[in-house]
């Protein structure tokens, strides 16, 4: 069974960084994407950054040029660094991954992220 476990969520200050990361594992697999999704209190869950097998990646425009996403297709791992965070970026996090050969999606449990102003 595929499981995404999340990690490196907390509380920064405006202007501070945070790295997360996102391990997937329970199974023989390969993704076709990887990413992260967010959602605030009261908002809907929105993309955030997403990364391809063959390295393209698409970002949110409220996070172009602070956040960057990579990630490690031999540990099926996907990672988000986030810089110069704003309170706006307040939210929980999730991982989010594509099978390549089936197109199932999955999710993590989520990582609390709360920038402070």
């Amino acid at each position: 069974q595929v499981q995404l476990v999340e990690s490196g969520g907390g509380l920064v200050q405006a202007g501070g960084s945070l790295r997360l990361s996102c391990a997937a594992s329970g199974g023989t697999f390969s993704f076709r994407s990887m990413g992260w999704d967010r959602q605030a209190p009261g908002e809907r869950r929105e993309l955030v950054a997403t990364a391809s097998d063959g390295g393209s990646t698409n970002y949110a425009d409220s996070v172009k040029g602070r956040f960057t996403i990579s990630r490690d297709n031999a540990k099926n791992t996907v990672y988000l660094q986030m810089n110069s965070l704003k309170p706006e970026d307040t939210a929980v996090y999730y991982c989010k991954g594509v099978q390549a050969l089936t197109l199932n999606a999955y999710w993590g449990q989520g990582t609390q992220v709360t920038v402070s102003s």
